[in-house]
């Protein structure tokens, strides 16, 4: 997996071709939210469901069914009523937030493969190129000489790619009005 900061800097970056003046803070910290959230999935270990699971890591919460379930959820909870926000954008934003955590996990060198279209399908996918880093799991790990490398990594092939996309839509916004 990626770390859960690589995670949400792509929420955050894929949010600036979604977003809107007037949007609430609260879009962006759910944004995040969402892109992090599939790998709440790893806690099922502790309880003894295998990997392999459609349960399990990279299973059905890494899946594009979850993540339009999650973006609906985060939208008819968080948003109900309020002005000059369109519930359709914050669902397509939370969607692609959420989505987006399984396409950069896809493209991690190790962990399970990604379960795009549980629970209709249990396979499990890599992309045949896959230059990010895998995450190590749990905080005391993270913070060891292989975090630090996953973030070097990251920042590369993660954060670039993401300042790209923001600068991308800056200019194409100065342009389009």
């Amino acid at each position: 997996m990626a770390s859960a900061f690589a995670h949400a800097l792509a929420a955050a970056a894929l949010g600036t071709a979604f977003s809107r003046p007037g949007w609430p803070a609260r879009v962006w910290l759910l944004g995040a939210g969402c892109a992090v959230f599939p790998d709440a999935d790893v806690f099922g270990v502790a309880v003894g469901i295998p990997f392999g699971s459609p349960l399990g890591h990279r299973g059905l919460s890494h899946s594009v069914i979850f993540a339009a379930g999650l973006a609906a959820l985060v939208v008819a909870l968080g948003f109900r009523g309020t002005p000059g926000v369109s519930r359709r954008r914050l669902w397509l934003y939370f969607f692609v937030a959420t989505a987006s955590h399984g396409l950069l996990d896809a493209l991690t060198d190790g962990g399970p493969g990604i379960a795009f279209w549980a629970p209709v399908v249990d396979t499990r996918y890599f992309f045949p190129f896959r230059p990010i880093l895998v995450s190590p799991i749990g905080i005391r790990a993270f913070f060891s000489e292989w975090g630090l490398r996953v973030l070097g990594n990251e920042a590369i092939w993660i954060g670039l790619p993401s300042l790209i996309f923001v600068g991308l839509i800056a200019i194409i916004r100065r342009r389009t009005g």
